[in-house]
């Protein structure tokens, strides 16, 4: 078989080195198309004792992407559960996992990709915990990802000494067969058999600790007047969805108070939609590296309330507004994926979990969430606007002493 995808080719040859893979099958672009699902039909008679698998994505270019951008999910164990994963995989890289795409594209020399050649590794669903380990210069770095199932969950936390030592030996024997440096991701089950389900080729992916060692020497003390522990510069998109919907609540009163012809109409209200979306995608493909400042980051309810309803008297251009604002909040949650660092009140964070995590893409940039108590909201709001920042400005984040971050123009 030609095209076979870096996902479906090491796990076999993991598999044929007696690693812990758990049985799997992987189902090319070409068997959905021509619906050739023998293979896959007999695969899911085996594991009729699960009644869910785990569809990978597996498209033959995913090698040339962050580990990540692509979906994969739980499904159905039969067929039709498996087409519907295939499905929303592809949908996905024209909606979640769009913008991220054309950002490696951009900045990364990622090549172009044809949504239709993605293939599916199908694997019995195993439940416990994500484990994701990669080698950081002499010590092997282990992820830990929450459980999800749990009522009661805990965040994702990196170690070098795991609870189950065995990780160390059989991440380092994995490294030693595939013969590069790799990204490995296990799962644990509740039962603690450690399985293999997925390995990445990131030798070529440079990281910036090793740089700084080679060019580093050690000296033997230092003077100085102020001391710095961490510090990062980034452009910033200033998010104020307050002053959004209140300019298309404007919109809306022009269309229903006015006594004559109104200056706008729907259409109006569409682009001003629109253009709000497409100004979040030019600026995230201006900047590969980039940070938000949420003055405010979600519509307040009460806006929210008053905007899907003003227009109630007409009600084919009320439906076209709550449409396109219904959509407007996806684009949103798209474009705060890719950024780096938030800077916003406490009540909002980055949620960390998977490759966002602990991947090797967040070695060398480790996302950041910068916040302010919610009781100081009104005083560091007026701070801001005082001290006029704007989308574009670069800023500096400087971790005191204290570990409280300070937040400046440059």
């Amino acid at each position: 078989m030609k095209n076979i995808p870096e996902k479906a080719r090491l796990l076999e040859k993991l598999k044929a080195g007696h690693f812990n893979v758990p049985d799997f099958i992987y189902v090319p672009p070409e068997d959905f198309k021509k619906e050739r699902f023998t293979a896959l039909k007999e695969f899911l008679e085996k594991h009729r004792e699960s009644f869910k698998v785990i569809a990978r994505s597996a498209h033959p270019k995913e090698e040339f992407y962050k580990g990540g951008t692509f979906t994969s999910l739980s499904t159905y164990a039969d067929i039709g559960g498996v087409i519907f994963a295939r499905k929303k995989m592809i949908k996905s890289m024209n909606t979640s996992c769009r913008l991220s795409v054309l950002r490696q594209q951009r900045f990364s020399g990622a090549p172009d990709i044809d949504p239709d050649q993605m293939g599916v590794i199908v694997m019995p669903f195993i439940e416990g915990t994500s484990v994701m380990a990669k080698k950081i210069q002499d010590r092997w770095e282990f992820g830990f990802c929450r459980n999800r199932t749990s009522r009661v969950q805990n965040e994702p936390y990196i170690t070098t000494t795991p609870g189950n030592r065995h990780l160390i030996s059989i991440s380092a024997d994995i490294q030693k067969k595939l013969g590069f440096r790799c990204e490995i991701e296990y799962i644990i089950s509740r039962d603690n058999q450690i399985f293999v389900v997925q390995a990445k080729d990131i030798s070529g992916i440079e990281l910036l600790e090793e740089k700084e060692t080679e060019r580093a020497i050690k000296m033997d003390g230092i003077r100085r007047v102020r001391v710095r522990r961490s510090y990062r510069e980034r452009p910033v998109y200033l998010m104020d969805m307050q002053a959004f919907y209140m300019r298309i609540i404007g919109f809306c009163e022009d269309i229903v108070l006015s006594g004559g012809e109104p200056s706008c109409n729907i259409e109006d209200i569409i682009e001003e939609v629109h253009s709000f979306e497409t100004d979040l995608v030019e600026f995230s493909l201006m900047h590969q590296r980039f940070g938000v400042i949420g003055l405010c980051m979600k519509p307040p309810e009460f806006l929210y309330q008053v905007v899907n309803h003003y227009l109630d008297d007409t009600p084919k251009r009320q439906q076209r507004l709550s449409d396109a604002l219904n959509k407007n909040l996806y684009a949103i949650d798209y474009f705060l994926a890719e950024a780096d660092t938030l800077i916003t009140k406490d009540q909002i964070h980055l949620s960390l979990c998977g490759h966002d995590a602990y991947g090797v893409d967040t070695v060398r940039n480790p996302l950041w969430s910068v916040y302010w108590h919610i009781e100081r909201d009104k005083d560091v709001l007026n701070k801001f606007n005082t001290l006029g920042f704007t989308t574009g400005d670069t800023i500096g984040i400087d971790i005191e002493a204290d570990n409280k971050p300070l937040v400046y123009r440059l």
